[in-house]
């Protein structure tokens, strides 16, 4: 990677934990660090997905884990089945904090404010509390479709993704338990993991970062409940965008902080802000086996008054269809089945409740949309094939190594399947999507937004 600037090092002097020798021998190293995090719905084992590789647990996370070597995830089947999330390791600390903070076992709303591409929004979904509601948002458009899209492919029915400014989450006054700001900043903590950003970096870009970060906490936290949790995030070093703003949001918001317990094993630096006191926590590459991170949690003080409610846009499914519908899913599965703009979403019993609410928001995608349903069937969608909802009893092959990337290249598949109409493409009994298999050729479903672009084959 390009040296790093000495304008950027000299930024950095002083700042707790930093040393930096040790510091300037890791980015100098060609050493790279590749961690995954299994989606639990779908499997528990990580040698059931990486068989030929060597994993060490992630400390602070369940289900993370570190790769003697990264695999080629693009040519994977089953990292686009959503069986695990490429995730940097010191970014799923988030579970640890919220374990610390949350310590309630009874359903929670949470909002993940700056989600794309999701990481920590499929972090979230799997830690919160049975029962929950996660708001994955994301304000550039192009970023929330890749949000969407990787919530598809980890397949819950508990997650609504929205495109949307964060002043716009005012209108939800007082609504989340959890509010997580992973804010936009100047990006120095993944300098190994990007050496592109290491020509973008200015002390000017880290104020105007700075500067960002307050409005965007300013304009989201009405939405966040008295006695709910805050927590904020950066991937930058500069205490501009760290400790500085722990001590804006002190003097700005009814906050309190909340300090975590730390394992001394873990090489976490704990760090105050200068004014208040508040706790926060630095991940530098040299003392943990991650990229570079800093991280506080909040309480807001206050009292609560209860959002009111307004009128759903959407409807309940009618009882003859919902009856239609029952055959493609688990048995005994927990979901409301709605209807909007001609199709059937699945809606988690939590984001049906909310959806009079939620609906103040421009929705990307709400719980799994099923499909369309026609005079004769139910035509599939791709997020039901993905989905923790769908019956394992559905028809389906199982695929080559070799055919399975045909399919999600959607090139054209010729199999041997007695099977005919729809059918779940499967790879490692896993579902990959759908195709419908017709007498004389086989009709690829595979979304041509989420094909796979590159040629060739998986290094083995």
């Amino acid at each position: 990677m390009p040296a790093l600037p000495k304008a950027f090092t000299d930024t950095l002097i002083g700042l707790p934990g930093y040393n930096e020798a040790a510091f300037l021998a890791v980015h100098d190293s060609p050493e790279r660090i590749t961690s995954v995090r299994l989606q639990p719905q779908k499997v528990q084992s990580i040698k059931a997905v990486f068989p030929q590789l060597d994993a060490e647990r992630v400390p602070w996370t369940t289900g993370g884990y570190y790769l003697s070597s990264r695999p080629s995830f693009t040519f994977d089947p089953q990292f686009h089945a959503g069986a695990y999330y490429v995730q940097e390791a010191s970014s799923m600390f988030l579970e640890e904090a919220l374990r610390q903070t949350v310590p309630s076992s009874a359903p929670l709303k949470a909002l993940d404010l700056c989600a794309a591409p999701g990481g920590k929004s499929t972090l979230l979904q799997a830690a919160l509390p049975a029962g929950s509601l996660l708001v994955s948002n994301e304000v550039i458009r192009s970023r929330a479709a890749l949000l969407a899209d990787n919530l598809s492919r980890w397949g819950t029915a508990d997650v609504v993704v929205t495109n949307n400014d964060p002043r716009d989450f005012s209108r939800l006054e007082n609504f989340f338990d959890v509010m997580v700001v992973d804010a936009p900043c100047s990006g120095s903590g993944l300098f190994r993991r990007d050496p592109d950003a290491v020509q973008e970096w200015s002390y000017d870009n880290v104020i105007l970062c700075s500067q960002r970060q307050q409005r965007i906490l300013a304009d989201a936290l009405p939405a966040l409940k008295p006695g709910g949790t805050l927590i904020y995030s950066t991937c930058s070093y500069a205490s501009e965008e760290d400790e500085q703003i722990l001590d804006w949001l002190m003097e700005h918001e009814n906050l309190v902080s909340l300090p975590l317990q730390i394992q001394e094993s873990w090489n976490i630096v704990p760090t105050e802000s200068p004014v208040h006191k508040a706790s926060g926590y630095r991940f530098y590459p040299d003392k943990v086996k991650g990229e570079g991170l800093f991280i506080a949690c909040f309480r807001k003080e206050g009292d609560a008054a209860v959002p009111k409610k307004g009128k759903s846009k959407f409807s309940e499914l009618a009882k003859k269809d919902v009856e239609r519908v029952l055959p493609w899913l688990k048995p005994d599965v927990d979901v409301r089945m709605m209807a909007h703009d001609g199709e059937v979403l699945l809606l988690s019993p939590a984001v049906a409740e909310e959806m009079p609410l939620l609906q103040q928001l421009y929705i990307r995608k709400a719980g799994v949309k099923a499909g369309q349903l026609s005079a004769k069937e139910l035509i599939p969608d791709h997020q039901l094939a993905l989905s923790t909802l769908i019956s394992p009893e559905l028809p389906g092959t199982e695929l080559t190594l070799e055919d399975a990337l045909h399919y999600l290249r959607k090139e054209d598949l010729r199999l041997d399947a007695v099977i005919k109409g729809w059918a779940l493409m499967r790879f490692g009994g896993m579902n990959l999507g759908w195709a419908k298999i017709l007498p004389n050729r086989v009709n690829n479903y595979y979304p041509k937004e989420m094909r796979i672009l590159k040629s060739g084959m998986p290094e083995i």
